[in-house]
């Protein structure tokens, strides 16, 4: 039977080519590439059964486990589509997701789910939930237990054909603060994102090859990201794909000393930190001793900024380990690795198809600012959201296709580009990506706000903090504490302001939107 560039496929081919090798290990948790197809296809199975079909949604919301990646593969074994939701998400937060994402069916933590249960009558295309135990002693009414599920379904391939145009789907933030489901092709994202099946040479040119990667002398990457998100996801994906054992950190904390225990309990070879808001703790731990990174060859990062500082912090005690800090973005795939910063912003060597383009969609000269871009294997588009695709992805004059995501870039005489800052002003904070707007909205609620700015200010060890300039109403009186507990049943943690200013009168531009230079003025005096 020939294969195609669905996930699904690619990962039989590397059991059918290597079953007894290790593919998986997420706590007490481990399986070989055999073992994974099996449980993946248990779930296809029964997801199958429940009624769900090719082309339809299915969201998982969990922590880093196992069962995350077998839900994942499991929904690509019917050609369904798997949809990540964000653990940290609020009941409102978790509406918006589910209803855009036309989600039929759920996997999910049980503790997770009780927020989902606040807003079920609300999602009427709902209409299976599976729970994974975590130790919640919530009711999830109607649901089935994903062991139970598992043990009653077939674990045999006896599935229908898949396709190279299978959807995947990964939702980030967008311009208005909103999550956006940027929806690719199986192909397209494989080689754009999941490092076509060799990460660091040339790509495979078809899906049959993956089986020498299970020939391959075994690496083994330690995941510290979460795989909800990209770049967690991509690099276990990566991982898995050029044969290698992927093992997933599962606390729901990074701590760096159990990190590095891992590292020398697996013997890994790569380990992904979400930048400095990972590896400054990682150097600090490092510098305590008593740690065996022998085997450790590249720390791998992305998600956030690495800054050299921190690179600097940890090869006072990894000298010889080679650094793997690559640029993505769910609309643009993985495109190329950090080669140092200069004045103090980012600096990659993109991939050939990425470069910077003016607003005629030609490429700058040397020295000029524009938006970064890329050609070739990108999205199809934002799902649901035509006006937001269009003002995203656009055809030039040659009939070529860019994904145009809106960082602000310049393109250097060596052919490098340097990352200048996002148009959206979107708030990086240890790779969670923040849209002031959203947080605005949700302080000019609180009855005491006026009006209120939202801005991010740069932190040493979460790359960005969130901070708010707030003007009150007349004989008010406002609180940093006040407002982070008005805002906390409305905003995922990692949103709530960290430092506020609080002034007169909030400053606007002539044409009565948020001042956020001033603002950053305010907040820095």
């Amino acid at each position: 039977m020939a294969r195609s560039y669905n996930l699904a496929d690619l990962l039989e081919i590397l059991a059918e080519a290597g079953p007894d090798r290790p593919a998986l290990v997420a706590g007490d948790e481990r399986r070989t590439f055999a073992e994974l197809s099996a449980r993946a296809s248990r779930v296809g199975h029964h997801l199958a059964d429940a009624g769900v079909r090719a082309g339809e949604h299915v969201a998982i919301l969990a922590y880093n486990r196992a069962e995350w990646i077998e839900a994942m593969l499991g929904a690509f074994k019917i050609s369904a589509v798997p949809i990540p939701v964000n653990f940290r998400y609020v009941a409102g937060e978790l509406h918006h997701v589910l209803s855009d994402s036309d989600s039929v069916a759920l996997i999910g933590e049980r503790s997770l789910l009780a927020k989902v249960q606040e807003i079920r009558a609300d999602l009427p295309k709902l209409r299976h939930v599976v729970v994974l135990e975590d130790g919640g002693t919530n009711d999830v009414p109607g649901a089935v237990g994903y062991e139970e599920a598992l043990a009653a379904a077939d674990p045999s391939d006896d599935f229908p054909a898949r396709s190279n145009d299978d959807r995947y789907i990964m939702y980030t933030g967008g311009t208005t603060g909103y999550p956006k489901g940027v929806e690719w092709r199986c192909e397209d994202i494989f080689f754009g994102a999941l490092g076509g099946g060799n990460v660091l040479g040339d790509p495979v040119t078809s899906p049959e090859e993956l089986a020498e990667n299970a020939q391959q002398g075994g690496l083994a990457v330690l995941d510290c990201a979460p795989v909800m998100h990209g770049a967690g996801q991509w690099v276990a994906f990566m991982g898995l794909f050029n044969g290698a054992k992927v093992v997933l950190y599962t606390d729901h904390a990074f701590d760096a000393g159990e990190a590095l225990r891992l590292v020398a309990e697996e013997q890994a070879n790569v380990m992904m930190l979400v930048g400095d808001v990972m590896a400054r703790p990682v150097a600090k731990a490092l510098a305590s001793g008593g740690h065996d990174t022998s085997s450790l060859l590249g720390i791998a990062s992305g998600g956030a900024p690495l800054t050299e500082g921190a690179k600097a912090a940890l090869q006072e005690h990894l000298p010889n380990v080679m650094f793997l800090d690559n640029y993505g973005a769910s609309e643009t795939g993985a495109c190329g690795p950090s080669v140092g910063g200069k004045e103090g912003t980012a600096r990659f060597m993109m991939k050939p198809g990425i470069t910077v383009l003016d607003d005629d969609l030609k490429v700058v000269r040397p020295g000029e600012i524009g938006k970064l871009a890329r050609s070739g294997h990108i999205p199809l588009g934002y799902y649901n959201d035509p006006e937001k695709t269009a003002s995203t992805f656009f055809t030039d004059a040659d009939g070529v296709r860019w994904s145009v995501p809106g960082d602000f870039a310049s393109l250097e005489e060596d052919g490098s580009i340097v990352l200048l800052g996002r148009g959206s002003l979107m708030i990086n904070t240890g790779g969670e990506k923040v849209y002031p707007e959203e947080v605005e909205v949700a302080l000019k609620d609180h009855p005491d706000v006026y009006d209120a700015v939202v801005v991010g200010l740069p932190d040493e060890r979460f790359g960005q903090l969130v901070a708010a300039v707030v003007s009150p109403r007349p004989g008010a009186t406002i609180t940093l504490e006040e407002l982070t507990e008005h805002c906390r049943g409305r905003l995922a943690g990692y949103k709530l302001p960290r430092r506020l200013t609080v002034v007169d009168e909030v400053q606007r531009t002539a044409v009565g939107k948020s001042d956020y230079k001033w603002a950053r003025s305010v907040l820095t005096a």
